[in-house]
């Protein structure tokens, strides 16, 4: 609603009334006069004209009716502007209702009708916005059954395949039983990572996730961290670099949420930088927000894929078997997570050295 009573429509109607009914006065005032003059002025054609209106009509009745007919005149021609925009947002919704949703109307003055129109304008915008959304939830929705129906397939179609061969007594000795039991015994455990991986990911998107909030020590955390996947350190044959500050950075945070966000970063940091012997985990901070850089040394990613990486499903590799990718969800779960905590996840690289950094509000 207009604040300025000045600028409101029905403040402009009143003052097209008013103009109205003051300019018809004034002209019919004036054409009376005139006629008057020229009656006086003993024009026999005015004179015969004036003395038959004034005996058959009179000059009040013929003064209003003059009034009346210049009101209706200027009325229409000082409203005309406002008619017109009137019909403009008229038709303007009618494009709408048959589905332009790009049309936007434009806005005239800041009166109640530019009101009306900038808030067709922002409604309009927000309903493209959810049917855009509503349709991409859909192909979300498709994407997920697709993707599901094959990670899931593969490994459950390994774990069928030697248990069947178990079931029929197709193997040669106990060491190739306890062989086929193995393999289906790592395919069932990666089905399960994968089961719970789906599971955590549609919990954080759909926001049926719940945070336990405790004054948190970043650094502690992840040289913690650190020292728990020492042992994965060692085995991959590369050395991590701690590069911590010497001071307590406190972040308010869900600590167990927080520490499958740094396990999932070094995992794939573990997984994807082999070849590079090392890894960099950091952190630190300023007046804002406190920051934890994970990086790996390799081959690059193209720059390309980058804003790819925290899609659901995405693979860098490119590939989709269970030997060389994880399920496809974990950084996608990381960012989920990040996000309820008000944070950001990014990642970069360049020049052999691929990071990822996590940015979360000090605790206040």
């Amino acid at each position: 609603m207009n604040s300025k009573p000045w600028k409101s429509l029905r403040f402009k109607m009143l003052n097209l009334f008013g103009l109205s009914a003051l300019a018809s006065v004034l002209t019919a005032g004036f054409l009376v006069l005139i006629a008057i003059a020229a009656y006086k002025t003993d024009f026999p054609y005015l004179a015969s004209l004036m003395q038959l209106m004034r005996d058959e009509i009179g000059i009040p009745v013929l003064f209003t009716s003059a009034c009346l007919v210049f009101f209706i005149f200027y009325l229409f021609v000082l409203s005309r502007s406002t008619i017109q925009y009137l019909m403009e947002i008229s038709k303007g919704i009618e494009r709408i209702a048959a589905g332009n949703f790009d049309y936007r109307f434009p806005i005239r003055g800041d009166d109640e009708l530019g009101v009306l129109a900038a808030n067709i304008n922002a409604m309009t915008a927000r309903l493209k916005q959810s049917i855009e959304e509503e349709r991409r939830a859909e192909r979300t929705k498709v994407e997920l059954v697709t993707n599901v129906s094959h990670d899931l397939r593969t490994p459950l179609t390994s774990i069928v395949g030697y248990l069947g061969l178990i079931e029929e007594d197709r193997y040669r000795d106990e060491v190739e039983l306890r062989h086929y039991v193995r393999i289906a015994y790592e395919k069932t455990m990666h089905l399960k990572t994968m089961i719970d991986d789906l599971f955590e990911f549609t919990r954080t998107t759909s926001g049926g996730i719940g945070l336990r909030l405790a004054r948190i020590d970043l650094a502690r955390m992840l040289g913690q961290l650190a020292a728990q996947y020492r042992l994965q350190f060692e085995q991959a044959e590369m050395e991590c670099l701690l590069s911590l500050p010497d001071h307590s950075i406190f972040v308010d945070a869900d600590g167990d949420k927080l520490v499958r966000v740094f396990e999932n970063l070094i995992v794939n940091a573990i997984k994807y930088g082999k070849d590079g012997r090392r890894i960099d985990i950091a952190v630190w901070s300023d007046s804002e927000q406190a920051a934890v850089e994970i990086g790996n040394y390799g081959e690059p990613l193209p720059a390309s894929i980058i804003p790819l990486l925290f899609e659901r499903f995405y693979r860098g590799e490119q590939s989709r078997s269970r030997n060389t990718g994880g399920s496809g969800l974990g950084l996608a779960i990381a960012k989920n997570i990040v996000e309820l905590h008000n944070g950001a996840i990014s990642a970069a690289s360049d020049q052999g050295r691929t990071s990822f950094t996590v940015k979360l509000p000090l605790a206040k």
